[in-house]
């Protein structure tokens, strides 16, 4: 690699684009993103600025070289876009994907129309769902829970950046086992991929396998949840899920028992997701 003293914002945009072709759809994009972010600036200031001379080359040749080898953006600027609102995020927390909005409007739809203001989240994360759910609901209660250290830190960083502490409690725990309180309605994005599914680098090399896999088959933890949120008398129940996931989960709640199951799609009109109602 071409050891660079000094280069200007052309230059490095360039050297940049040139390095990220192999790791991004869209290399030109993400070198400016980047550039962005080393300067504290925005996209626009690199546009304006193309001829200055910045400092710190190194540093963001190193930036560069992490992007390079498939590390995600988001874990390399430590934050995530989503929904309306930034994220902190870091190795070891799942980074939360649009696809996850839909799920957000949909409980969002029955808290509305159920006046529901007791809930849980299993599993974390960074806390997309809770924080975004929290923020649209001042009247809403919720216990979140994680089996992993890493997503409580995170997540317990971006409820105190959005003062939503008093609406949102943490807790370490398998599923719903350390929540023994009266709840209304459970939202979870479990993992629920096949342990044997081949996923690409960025994801399998730097997200938490905890967050990805779901057992052998993939659906197992969400059977397991199903199972959890029923016993309890719980009356709903949100989930993400495998594209694959519709019949094996159809039949499941066929055979325990249901009031009904709803199915949902995602943008790229892929099954991805329910609520049921117990």
């Amino acid at each position: 690699m071409h050891i660079w003293t000094e280069m200007t914002i052309k230059e490095g945009l360039s050297w940049a684009k040139e390095q990220l072709q192999e790791a991004c759809e869209r290399p030109a994009f993400e070198a400016e993103l980047l550039l962005a972010y080393h300067l504290g600036k925005d996209r626009t200031y690199l546009l304006t600025h193309d001829m200055d001379i910045f400092a710190d080359v190194n540093a963001f040749q190193k930036l560069i070289q992490r992007r390079a080898v498939h590390e995600p953006y988001e874990y390399i600027v430590g934050s995530a876009s989503f929904y309306d609102i930034h994220l902190d995020v870091e190795e070891g927390v799942l980074i939360p994907r649009p696809e996850t909005e839909i799920l957000i409007d949909l409980v969002a739809e029955i808290i509305e129309k159920e006046n529901i203001t007791r809930m849980a989240e299993i599993g974390i994360g960074s806390g997309a769902i809770s924080v975004i759910l929290a923020r649209k609901f001042p009247h809403l209660h919720i216990i979140a829970t994680d089996i992993c250290d890493t997503p409580l830190k995170v997540a317990g960083k971006n409820i105190e950046t959005f003062g939503l502490s008093k609406q949102i409690e943490l807790r370490k725990s398998n599923l719903i086992d350390a929540v023994p309180e009266v709840l209304e309605l459970v939202v979870s994005n479990p993992p629920y991929i096949a342990e044997d599914f081949l996923l690409e680098s960025n994801v399998i090399d730097y997200e938490p396998k905890e967050a990805l896999f779901g057992g052998r088959m993939g659906d197992e933890l969400l059977k397991q949840i199903i199972l959890d949120v029923k016993d309890r008398g719980i009356k709903y129940l949100a989930c993400e899920m495998g594209y694959d996931q519709k019949e094996p989960l159809q039949d499941f709640v066929n055979k325990i028992g249901v009031k009904y199951i709803k199915f949902y799609k995602d943008l790229a009109e892929f099954d991805r997701g329910f609520i049921l109602k117990f």
